[in-house]
C-alpha cells in the first residue's frame, strides 16, 4: 500500500513538474514574441529611428517592446538573424544572398530606392592607379559577403578583369581603414559613413562608384518566423521606417544634424552620406527580385556561395488583412 502511495505522489509530482515545464517555455515564448529586436548597422535610416524613438510608441499599442543591436557589417548582422538573436535588420545587396545560401531562413520584406553611389572603390590620394584595369594583382580591401563585394566584380568586369585576378583581403570596416592607412591594400571598396570619411579624412579618391554598375539597393530583411508571426508589427516597422525616410528627403540640413553625433562624425561628412542614400521604403516588386537573382547567379558562378539559388522563394508576403506599403 506504502509503494502505491508513493508511486502515486511520484507521478503527480512528476506531472506537474512537466506542466510546470510547459508553462514557462510559453511563457518565455510568449515574452520573446512581444520583444522585437532590430538589428542596426552605423549608417541609414534607422539610426534616426533609433534616436527618435517614434517606433516604440507606435508599437507600444500593438503590446510589443523595441530592443536595438548595433552590427560592423551586413553579414555579421545577418549572421545573429540566422543564429536568433535579431527578428529584424536592414543590409546592402549581397549580404541576403550570402546568408540564404547558408540556410539562413529569412524573408526580404522592403527596400530602399537604388544608392549607386554610395559605395566606390577608393585608392590613396597619391596611389599611382588611376583606372580599374590597373587594379590587376593588387591586394583590395572589402568586406566578404558585403555589397562592396557585388560592385567590386561588377567593376572588374566592365575592366575586362576577372576576380581570380586580383588579390582580394577580406576585413571588416575598421580593419579594413587600417589597414588602407597604413599601404597594406592598394585599394578599398566600402560604403557610406566610411566611404565619405575616408574621403574627406584622408583625402581618399574614388576610383569608381557604384553608378551604371550596381543598384546598392538596402534591403530590410526579418526572421521568418518573426515575420510569420507578426506581420502587423512589420507592416508598422516599415511604414515608420518609409516614413522617416520621406521626412530626410525634405530636411537634409536637420536630418545632418540628427545623424552626425549618433555616428560621431563631422557634419561634412554626414551629409554627405545622408545625400547619397536612398529614401522611402518601398515593397519587394519584380524588378528587384530579378536584380537580386543576377548577384545570387553571379555568385554561385563564381563559386563563392555553394549552390543556385531563388531569390522569389525568400520574399515576404503580408496577409490581405493587413494594409501593404506602397510599392
Amino acid at each position: 500500500m506504502r509503494t502505491n502511495t508513493l508511486r502515486r505522489g511520484l507521478v503527480a509530482l512528476l506531472g506537474a513538474a512537466i506542466s510546470f515545464g510547459a508553462i514557462t517555455q510559453a511563457q518565455a515564448q510568449s515574452k520573446q514574441e512581444n520583444v522585437l529586436r532590430i538589428g542596426y548597422q552605423k549608417y541609414g535610416t534607422l539610426v534616426l529611428l533609433k534616436a527618435r524613438g517614434t517606433l516604440e510608441k507606435r508599437l507600444a499599442d500593438q503590446g510589443v517592446a523595441v530592443q536595438w543591436t548595433e552590427f560592423p557589417g551586413g553579414p555579421q548582422l545577418l549572421e545573429g538573424l540566422n543564429v536568433g538573436s535579431i527578428d529584424f535588420g536592414v543590409t546592402g545587396e549581397t549580404p541576403p544572398v550570402f546568408a540564404q545560401a547558408a540556410g539562413a531562413d529569412l524573408l526580404y520584406v522592403a527596400h530602399e530606392p537604388p544608392a549607386p553611389s554610395g559605395e566606390a572603390i577608393l585608392v590613396p590620394k597619391d596611389s599611382p592607379i588611376h583606372s580599374l584595369s590597373e587594379l590587376e594583382g593588387k591586394k583590395i580591401a572589402l568586406n566578404k559577403g558585403s555589397n562592396v563585394h557585388y560592385l567590386l566584380v561588377r567593376a572588374l568586369e566592365s575592366a575586362g578583369l576577372k576576380y581570380a585576378d586580383i588579390q582580394p583581403v577580406y576585413l571588416p570596416p575598421a580593419d579594413a581603414r587600417a589597414a588602407f592607412e597604413r599601404g597594406s591594400v592598394d585599394a578599398w571598396v566600402i560604403w557610406d559613413p566610411f566611404q565619405a570619411a575616408a574621403e574627406e579624412q584622408l583625402q581618399a579618391r574614388t576610383l569608381r562608384d557604384g553608378q551604371g554598375l550596381v543598384s546598392n539597393h538596402q534591403f530590410y530583411l526579418a526572421a521568418r518566423p518573426f515575420a510569420e508571426r507578426n506581420p502587423a508589427v512589420i507592416t508598422t516597422l516599415i511604414g515608420e521606417i518609409r516614413d522617416i525616410g520621406h521626412w530626410v528627403e525634405g530636411n537634409v540640413e536637420e536630418a545632418t544634424a540628427q545623424v552626425a553625433p549618433l555616428l560621431g562624425l563631422s557634419s561634412a561628412i554626414t551629409r554627405k552620406a545622408v545625400i547619397r542614400q536612398g529614401y522611402g521604403a518601398q515593397s519587394i516588386g519584380p524588378a528587384v527580385v530579378r536584380a537580386q537573382q543576377d548577384i545570387a547567379d553571379t555568385f554561385a558562378d563564381l563559386k563563392l556561395i555553394p549552390k543556385k539559388l531563388v531569390i522569389q522563394d525568400v520574399i515576404w508576403t503580408a496577409p490581405k488583412s493587413i494594409a501593404q506599403y506602397p510599392e
